[in-house]
């Protein structure tokens, strides 16, 4: 998403969300057992790696509930550094489960909360949630299952910041931007890291691109890292498109710690453009879940 103004909570922990252990399945291969054979000279397989949950929200709360407080924080606030034009509201106006097992981020044109933002008052309001002092990500898989909001200067987000963001600052706590689209561009996913020496609109990253004729927008979609020391590959649907590793930065890689994760729909800034009159409101970010799985061996 590039830069936050919002500084979050030190102290954060690991994740420490009871976790569903997923056996990944393969039996291991015997070593010769038929009588008379001698006993094959290969070694035994390697115990396949075991995949642990260890964080899942698939928000199936009722119909205007807010997000479960103890994994998430309301992040209310404009933002002058994306020259976003939006407020992001403290509550359920913009955030809320729909009663269907989703999690709807909705970006409104309007004002009724009298916000102000840097540029006067707020001509736009809409949601950002993040997990900093709460649940944090250090390598697995990290994936959300969303369908996409719509429209000349919409910019809906899922993305991480370093759990030390709050004590070394942006850049250098770095940015995984595991999904970010740009709402004129409706076949076009982006994933970028952030780190010092690539940040902003130096940051580096490739896009990924739907079928011709296909649109974010019109179902849900899963967007994922799979990330390890010193790699980290994105995929939509299962299908990878691109792996970053410190050989492929201009500067340090900052990607060795824990994260925290983010969501969010921005209304406006330098990257996406700004809203025209073809920009139809309420556009809405449906989630139906994010999950964080670890893998052990």
């Amino acid at each position: 998403m590039s830069t936050n103004n919002s500084a979050p909570r030190r102290g954060l922990r690991r994740a420490a969300v009871a976790g569903t252990a997923l056996g990944l399945g393969a039996a291991l291969l015997a070593a010769g057992t038929a009588t008379g054979s001698p006993a094959s000279s290969e070694p035994a397989a390697a115990d396949p790696p075991t995949a642990t949950v260890v964080f899942h929200d698939d928000f199936d709360g009722p119909a205007g509930a807010p997000v479960d407080s103890s994994s998430w924080n309301l992040d209310p606030g404009d933002n002058i550094n994306n020259v976003e034009l939006q407020y992001y509201t403290d509550g359920t106006d913009n955030v809320a489960q729909d009663g269907n097992g989703n999690l709807v981020i909705t970006a409104e044109e309007g004002n009724p909360g009298n916000h102000q933002c840097y540029y006067g008052p707020c001509e736009y309001t809409s949601g950002r949630i993040n997990t900093a002092g709460k649940i944090e990500a250090e390598f697995g898989r990290v994936e959300a299952r969303i369908q996409l909001p719509e429209g000349q200067g919409i910019w809906p987000a899922f993305w991480m910041l370093g759990a030390d963001f709050g004590d070394v600052g942006w850049p250098q706590s770095g940015e995984i931007d595991i999904m970010e689209l740009i709402g004129h561009e409706m076949d076009t996913v982006h994933g970028t890291v952030h780190g010092p020496g690539y940040s902003g609109g130096g940051g580096i990253g490739s896009p990924y691109q739907l079928p011709a004729g296909e649109s974010f927008s019109d179902g849900f979609h899963t967007f994922a890292i799979d990330w390890s020391p010193d790699s980290i590959t994105w995929s939509v649907d299962g299908n990878e498109y691109q792996t970053l590793t410190p050989a492929d930065v201009t500067g340090e890689w900052v990607f060795n710690k824990p994260f925290f994760l983010i969501l969010n729909v921005a209304v406006g800034g330098e990257w996406p453009g700004y809203p025209d009159g073809s920009t139809q409101f309420p556009q809405e970010m449906v989630v139906d879940h994010v999950t964080v799985t670890e893998f052990t061996r």
